[in-house]
């Protein structure tokens, strides 16, 4: 199983025109990956598609695409997960709501997390990082 960051999800939906090139790496990573997700991708997808309307997507759009997402396993946000997030954040010296992705893809069991915000290569306590769109 796979770990997919928000952005994959966020391309996949977005009619934005720069968005355009990358939306079929995203479509076949979601239609190709058994993945997972966190409480904390859902709630950054909902952020952030309800803020930029330059996505195009509309409210109902919105919630279907998050109902789909929790039809596959999402960790769900809890205080050993931030206590893990927070060590993860210190000990690479990340921010922590990237620590948290990390750390929720560790207890997922995922060993791949497909994103474009970490450094494609490093691997953080046993999850590897692909960015799918270099």
């Amino acid at each position: 199983m796979v770990f997919l960051d928000t952005n994959i999800f966020l391309y996949v939906v977005s009619r934005a025109e720069a968005d355009q090139s990358l939306k079929q790496t995203a479509q076949r990573l979601i239609a190709e990956s058994d993945f997972g997700v966190s409480v904390q991708i859902l709630q950054e997808f909902m952020d952030v598609t309800l803020r930029k309307r330059q996505l195009g997507l509309s409210l109902e759009e919105i919630t279907g695409m998050v109902y789909y997402m929790a039809t596959y396993p999402v960790v769900e946000t809890s205080v050993a997960l931030a206590r893990r997030a927070f060590d993860m954040k210190n000990r690479y010296q990340i921010r922590y709501w990237d620590a948290a992705i990390l750390a929720a893809a560790s207890e997922l069991g995922c060993h791949t997390l497909y994103s474009e915000n970490f450094i494609h290569g490093q691997d953080y306590d046993g999850v590897h990082v692909v960015n799918p769109f270099l």
